[in-house]
């Protein structure tokens, strides 16, 4: 059984209020915000059965609103880059917001991370929904959204539903830091990724082709530690991992992609998605973002594993996908944090 407690509303700096709702299943619990879909806390056990919260966030409304890192968030209408924020479709052309280098990033200045979505319950969770408008940082069409987290046992369900009703390309996936073990950076964090390919990038993180991981700092499938790894010459530019790894899921199914621990609390995180790609980013700029009790955050504090469509795939149509969704037709994306615990 899942219980589902309302708490107290934040003020939102624009207008209205930021609505609070935490859900428990008795293993694991979330407190989830109105604003930008955001896993404000995700309370999990460690070695000892003792719970603790694993994701990275701030105490107000107006300290999500004035960071750029997107703490906990849903991130689109497109997740990560849009080379020149453009896009092209039936010789139409649109101009996107640009916020990131030359890139339009998880959708623009006020991506969906920063929208105040409807929340609502659900018997195992809670189930959010936000409309964005047509021309909503340059995005073509009305794009309405369902977001939904589920507990069931030791995991967590990511499902989001969208549809348009003009062609767009839409991408979304969930945004949280995690760190679970609760020290100062990832040092420590075991990551192991099942993905044998990546996506090679120019200078701002925009796809050049697909490599294979083999005999290259990119090959995780043996698992590493993460502070063995990160200050790798390989990874300069960008400060650590940044990068896009390639599922092997054609058919859109759930599938494995990888673990996170930690050996310091035995905590351990098992991503599953039905996405064509996940981007691994180790909180490489973090730093100096205000997090809880207006303490700092710290460059290496936490680990993304965001699921999603390629990175620049509207323009790119050699990386294999067709990411244009299309009045009639649904976007699902799907997945499973499944949390263990190891002596």
């Amino acid at each position: 059984m899942v219980r589902f407690s309302v708490l107290d509303p934040w003020t939102d700096p624009r207008g209205g209020e930021i609505e609070r709702v935490r859900i428990d299943n008795g293993i694991i619990a979330l407190e989830v915000l109105s604003l930008g879909g955001i896993i404000r806390a995700l309370w999990t056990p460690d070695k000892q059965g003792e719970r603790a919260n694993i994701v990275l966030g701030c105490d107000s409304a107006e300290d999500y609103l004035t960071q750029n890192a997107h703490l906990g968030a849903i991130v689109g209408r497109f997740a990560n880059r849009i080379a020149l924020g453009k896009l092209q479709h039936q010789g139409q052309t649109y101009q996107l917001d640009i916020n990131q280098a030359s890139n339009c990033l998880h959708g623009g200045r006020e991506g969906f991370n920063r929208k105040n979505w409807h929340l609502g319950q659900l018997p195992d969770g809670v189930r959010l929904s936000l409309v964005s408008p047509d021309g909503d940082m340059g995005f073509p069409g009305n794009c309405t959204v369902q977001l939904d987290y589920r507990l069931a046992a030791n995991n967590l369900y990511v499902e989001i539903l969208a549809s348009v009703d003009k062609p767009c390309p839409v991408s979304l996936t969930q945004h949280s830091y995690f760190n679970l073990d609760g020290t100062s950076n990832n040092h420590q964090h075991q990551i192991q990724i099942d993905a044998t390919r990546y996506l090679t990038m120019n200078e701002v993180g925009i796809p050049m082709g697909i490599a294979e991981v083999k005999d290259s700092i990119f090959d995780l499938t043996q698992g590493v530690t993460l502070g063995e790894k990160l200050h790798d010459p390989t990874l300069a530019s960008t400060r650590g991992y940044d990068h896009c790894y390639l599922m092997d899921n054609l058919d859109g199914s759930l599938r494995r992609f990888g673990c996170l621990s930690s050996p310091v609390s035995g905590r351990a995180m098992t991503v599953f998605t039905n996405q064509p790609g996940v981007q691994l980013y180790c909180a490489n700029f973090l730093a100096g973002t205000l997090g809880r009790n207006q303490q700092r955050l710290n460059q290496y504090q936490g680990v993304c594993i965001e699921p999603q469509m390629l990175p620049d795939s509207p323009n790119q149509t050699q990386l294999g996908q067709d990411v244009w969704l299309v009045p009639g037709k649904i976007y699902h994306h799907i997945s499973r944090y499944q949390f263990d615990t190891e002596s």
